[in-house]
């Protein structure tokens, strides 16, 4: 569990505590609002330089390019301990993940692959449709073109991409994951908008847009397991950071109730110690399944989508929990905009929607175990 890490975890760990500690927690803005512009990219840079020296930032990028290629075990280590520390969320902790490009050849490779993980182009993923819409996003075939139109909602990143890898449903072959430039002639941004967490997304009209047949990832008809591929590491992710923040806010309520208790020695009364108790077994319960998962993910051979997706619901509806809890706890100043309870609060409730709503995940574990028989307990 967390406490059987190797030596060479350990010192990961350390080395993020310290990145974290001395070098994040200093540069996390004082109040939830998101910066942006001018100030978001000096942010981005600052903790970039920061993560680079502490090694770091690589972990999500393959060896072959330089990165540390990092197992999932080692990046929930990560994730963990950034999220208790409540920087998880700062940009630039983490290099740029090759995702659905991950095994890509030329010319892809070094018209997009090298940038991307270079940081010199910036890439979309395009996976949510819009609920307004009719057909899916679909493409027909013209010679060594396919020329895709339909629509993308929530596209993560989308607002800044350079391109976007997109899954469009191919006539007569199914679903496929392509490649589409946003400079590309009927590509057209809709809008840009942030979310409750702090986040920003785009949204895109694609009008006979022509894509080379050389932009299509994989095997056609196969795209939909590929972007579920990318979507259940971002599954893990979140899980890994809720972790984090299940021991940032038990950490904040334990200080507030021993500051409480020192001026007030008959204080917590009986029904706080109740509810502080349930907080602390909620967020050991977190932590013990996360990391579970972690090392199943690591150990290959089985498919652990459905162990993936019961973490993902599990963790982030925890710290849900835990976080609402707490602001009964500690009181109405925990609403206030530069309380560290208020932010965290506004990204946790993000992240029941990302990458698959709650109700969907659990119906798609149900599916997974009768339908297909996979997961364990």
């Amino acid at each position: 569990m967390p406490e059987s890490l190797t030596p060479d975890l350990v010192d990961l760990r350390d080395r993020v505590t310290a990145l974290a500690a001395e070098h994040l927690v200093p540069l996390r803005p004082t109040a939830f609002g998101e910066v942006h512009g001018p100030e978001r990219a000096a942010l981005a840079d600052a903790v970039r330089r920061a993560s680079k020296a502490a090694g770091v930032f690589g972990l999500a990028q393959p060896v072959e390019f330089g990165g540390i290629g990092a197992g999932a075990l080692a990046l929930t280590v990560a994730r963990d301990v950034l999220g208790r520390h409540d920087v998880a969320h700062l940009p630039g902790v983490f290099g740029p993940a090759p995702g659905a490009l991950a095994d890509v050849g030329e010319p892809l490779r070094s018209s997009h692959l090298l940038p991307l993980l270079a940081g010199e182009r910036q890439g979309g993923f395009a996976f949510t449709e819009p609920e307004d819409g009719g057909r899916r996003t679909w493409a027909r075939a013209a010679g060594d073109t396919l020329v895709v139109t339909g629509r993308k909602s929530y596209v993560t990143g989308g607002a800044d991409a350079d391109f976007l890898t997109a899954l469009v449903d191919v006539e007569g072959t199914g679903p496929a994951m392509l490649v589409i430039d946003t400079a590309a002639d009927g590509v057209r941004l809709v809008r840009r908008f942030s979310s409750l967490d702090g986040s920003h997304h785009a949204a895109f009209e694609f009008d006979e847009v022509r894509v080379p047949r050389t932009h299509v990832l994989g095997e056609p008809g196969r795209g939909m397991r590929q972007a579920l591929g990318v979507v259940g590491g971002v599954r893990l992710a979140l899980a890994g950071i809720a972790t984090g923040l299940c021991g940032a806010v038990v950490d904040h309520v334990d200080t507030h109730l021993r500051t409480v208790a020192a001026r007030r020695p008959e204080l917590p009364n009986e029904r706080v110690r109740l509810r502080y108790g349930e907080l602390r077994i909620l967020a050991f319960a977190v932590r013990s399944t996360v990391y579970r998962t972690a090392r199943l993910v690591d150990a290959g051979g089985d498919d652990t989508r459905n162990e993936v997706s019961a973490a993902k619901v599990f963790a982030t509806e925890a710290v849900g929990t835990i976080v609402d809890e707490a602001i009964q706890l500690v009181g109405g100043h925990a609403l206030e905009d530069d309380h560290p309870l208020a932010g965290i609060h506004r990204r946790v409730r993000a992240m029941r929607l990302a990458e698959g709503a709650t109700d969907v995940l659990r119906i798609n574990v149900a599916k997974g175990a009768l339908d297909l028989g996979l997961g364990r307990l």
